[in-house]
């Protein structure tokens, strides 16, 4: 089992003929992802080879649904399109839209994401500004590295990219249902809680791993979801103890004001819900490890 995408999952690429789209294509194809063709108006007809395996490029979302049956996109598409791109795959009635675009304007997010609700949610946005999610040997929607880690139970939400790869790569020997990263911008779509929901009633996942980072709110609520509907272990590592105040920190959403936001305000939220927090990566890495250890 998996969360949001599997095996049988087929796959679209909105901005598969571009450089950042060519390449991360080939790498998910390689990794075994049904992809079945890209978007591209000025290119629709063209058919692309990717080392052997030649994908059409169609029009528009909806030409390539109606003709491949995709209920997944991945969106290569530069911030200043992205908006439109996005908005184009709501109003196709796909499934799952994977944003890994950096640097959209996050009025240009607040306005996709306000689209996605205002037509009754049928379409899950995940990122902006994220590595996409993988579930190892079934299916890779995004940029993450497919070798670094199998198939196995534990479930990861992320917002840093890095910390996911690290993550997946220092638990290796147990593997993953599905690692998700949810971008780090201000407004993101799938967030913490959605995806601790899905991992909760993904019968596959035994055991959780967190990563937050300072700035907002986000793991403060995750925190307190935990506590009242999460039955799985889950542990947790918070990016940023040493940021200075006031200062953005690599992610456009990680900036603390005051005490809100402050990687010490969500570790003790996140423990008080009984969620064992580590120090570093490789800290909550090995509390992970002893967790799985105990369950067999």
């Amino acid at each position: 089992m998996a969360i949001f995408i599997t095996k049988d999952s087929k796959v679209i690429v909105q901005g598969m003929t571009g450089a950042e789209g060519t390449k991360h294509t080939k790498r998910m194809l390689a990794s075994g992802t049904n992809i079945v063709g890209g978007v591209n108006p000025r290119k629709a007809g063209e058919k692309v080879d990717f080392d052997g395996t030649v994908l059409p490029v169609f029009g528009s979302v909806a030409e390539a649904m109606e003709a491949t049956g995709a209920d997944v996109t991945v969106i290569f598409v530069p911030p200043a399109f992205a908006k439109a791109a996005v908005i184009e795959a709501i109003d196709a009635g796909i499934g799952l839209a994977v944003v890994i675009t950096e640097g959209i304007p996050v009025h240009d997010t607040a306005a996709f994401w306000a689209h996605a609700v205002a037509t009754g949610n049928k379409t899950r946005i995940i990122g902006p500004n994220c590595p996409g999610l993988i579930s190892p040997g079934q299916s890779n929607a995004g940029i993450i590295p497919a070798n670094i880690s199998g198939a196995g139970k534990i479930g990861l939400v992320s917002k840093s990219g890095t910390l996911t790869y690290q993550m997946m790569y220092e638990l290796r020997d147990f593997g993953f249902s599905t690692a998700i990263g949810i971008g780090g911008d201000p407004i993101i779509g799938t967030t913490h809680i959605d995806a601790l929901a899905a991992f909760e009633a993904d019968p596959d996942t035994a055991a959780i791993v967190m990563i937050g980072e300072i700035g907002g709110d986000a793991e403060e609520r995750a925190a307190a979801y935990v506590k009242e509907n999460v039955t799985k272990p889950v542990v947790g590592y918070v990016a940023g103890f040493t940021a200075p105040e006031g200062k953005t920190m690599g992610h456009a959403g990680a900036i603390v004001s005051g005490s809100a936001g402050t990687a010490q305000a969500k570790k003790e939220a996140l423990e008080a819900a009984g969620v064992k927090v580590g120090k570093t990566p490789s800290e909550t890495a090995a509390l992970m490890r002893e967790i799985m250890q105990s369950i067999g």
